[in-house]
């Protein structure tokens, strides 16, 4: 066999004769650089020659995992694996598995890298990350107890066992943690992140507050850190939470995000499908539907039964890439949802939104939007969280930011609202969302419609 192909490895378009060798690195240049097609081109035309080359298998299935066809990227990196089995190459097939939350093949292809080089200490943590997200929180513990004794100034590995703690209930332990992650490393906002977070799951608000002031030393107009310290302190806060804080911190938090949300009883899309088959009666695919602040789809196929169409929207384009691989939804939108049911004028006979408004302090103007874009007859169901005081807010108002940075809301101010904007036949449920930090968080579940 000749170990000589045609492929261009040149941004001209010509064509050269390449060596195997050659080629593969011309395409891990490619890739390297941020060209995922013209990398796939070539690690192609190097199996196309040699079907069996390892290493073309190996990238071509890393580059397909990058692309968005992670089935087609994960068999060919654990068929590269059959071919040849190193330690890089269990590696990447382990993250990439961490990433579709294939979690059991994830920490089965790290325990073998470990097995191949077990003075390996990101493997080690990484390992731990995998088994964390299995809620097999002894051995993470030790995995990540290995990477700290194998690396004591192992940033990673703090703010990782941080994690663990908060998912455990020992948000007080995890303090420690993050405070070593942040005396190693002074400019890592990550641990300053969870470091306020933690402070604030256990009431001490200056502490976090102190804290989001140091992140704020260090990057001025950060939304986020600039959004949980008005959380923190009650003051400057926006009558909604910024674009730039939902789109940040959405994307960031898309990859695991309905895992999170199991871990904490999420109880909101299945308390909107009762309220929604309540009302509606049977699903016979009737109605134009729009899913509110869609996130990952979690709504979508409850909704599905009863749409005609069905649109998501939502402002993080890493939600929506989840929501995408569902196959639910006619189509999917990245938009402001205020502007967006503003532009819907008589679109929808169904605005079904879960966990959505609890970025929104005032709610006037988004129910009015929601009031433009529905039809005569037509559907509103969402959910909010509840505020203890019933003059909650600011002067009354009837609204207030949580620690947590949500907003929560008084049924009066509820009711209010949605009658200026033209809503009738308001049905206000007091439900249990979600837990967080070991306790039931409580909220509504309203449904009304247009005349």
């Amino acid at each position: 066999m000749s170990n000589k192909m045609n492929t261009s490895a040149d941004t001209s378009g010509g064509t050269h004769l390449l060596s195997i060798d050659q080629a593969i690195e011309a395409a891990i240049q490619a890739h390297q650089s941020g060209d995922l097609e013209r990398a796939q081109i070539i690690y192609r035309s190097v199996l196309k020659e040699v079907p069996n080359e390892a290493n073309a298998m190996h990238f071509l299935g890393i580059a397909m995992h990058q692309s968005g066809d992670s089935a087609a990227g994960i068999d060919l990196m654990e068929r590269s694996i059959a071919i040849d089995p190193q330690f890089s190459r269990y590696i990447n097939f382990g993250k990439a598995l961490l990433d579709v939350e294939r979690f059991e093949e994830a920490a089965q292809a790290l325990k073998r890298a470990l097995d191949l080089e077990p003075a390996s200490v990101d493997t080690y943590n990484n390992y731990g990350v995998v088994l964390k997200a299995l809620r097999r929180f002894d051995e993470a513990a030790a995995a990540f107890d290995k990477t700290i004794a194998m690396n004591p100034r192992h940033v990673g590995a703090y703010n990782n066992m941080g994690d663990l703690l908060v998912m455990q209930g020992r948000s007080r332990e995890s303090l420690a943690c993050y405070s070593k992650a942040i005396e190693l490393q002074p400019t890592n906002t990550e641990a300053m992140k969870r470091l306020a977070s933690a402070y604030g799951t256990l009431g001490e608000l200056e502490k976090a507050a102190t804290v989001y002031r140091q992140w704020l030393a260090l990057d001025p107009e950060n939304p986020i850190a600039r959004h949980y310290l008005a959380a923190s302190t009650s003051e400057a806060v926006p009558d909604r939470a910024g674009d730039a804080y939902v789109e940040q911190t959405f994307d960031a938090f898309a990859g695991n995000f309905d895992e999170h949300l199991a871990r904490l009883g999420y109880q909101a899309p299945q308390l909107l499908a009762e309220a929604l088959r309540r009302d509606c009666g049977a699903a016979r695919r009737q109605f134009a539907v729009l899913d509110a602040g869609c996130g990952t789809g979690l709504c979508g196929p409850f909704l599905a039964e009863y749409a005609a169409q069905l649109i998501g929207v939502d402002l993080s384009a890493g939600m929506l890439a989840k929501a995408e691989i569902r196959g639910i939804y006619d189509e999917l939108i990245k938009a402001e949802l205020t502007a967006y049911l503003q532009s819907a004028k008589n679109a929808f006979d169904i605005i079904l939104s879960a966990d959505t408004l609890v970025y929104f302090g005032a709610l006037e103007s988004v129910f009015s939007a929601a009031r433009t874009a529905m039809r005569s007859g037509g559907y509103l169901f969402f959910t909010v969280e509840m505020a203890i005081d019933e003059n909650a807010g600011r002067s009354g108002v009837g609204y207030h930011i949580s620690p947590e940075g949500r907003y929560t809301h008084n049924e009066s101010y509820l009711r209010g609202a949605l009658a200026a904007a033209g809503f009738t036949s308001l049905a206000i449920e007091g439900v249990v969302v979600r837990n967080e930090g070991g306790r039931p968080v409580r909220g509504f579940v309203v449904s009304c419609r247009a005349p």
